[in-house]
């Protein structure tokens, strides 16, 4: 990783060594759009849910 991702917050690191990950195995943009749309869902259950 560059030193210049070395202070960035956790979820800008995550994004990109995703997007390196990635582009490196030529997956097709549509692929990983749908992908990335199954990913948040997953992750939003694992939420804390709010008790408003």
């Amino acid at each position: 990783m560059s030193s210049e991702l070395e202070g960035a917050p956790n979820y800008i690191k995550i994004a990109v060594d995703l997007i390196m990950l990635l582009e490196q195995n030529d997956v097709p943009a549509e692929d990983v759009l749908a992908a990335l749309e199954i990913v948040k869902s997953d992750f939003e259950k694992k939420l804390p849910k709010s008790t408003d």
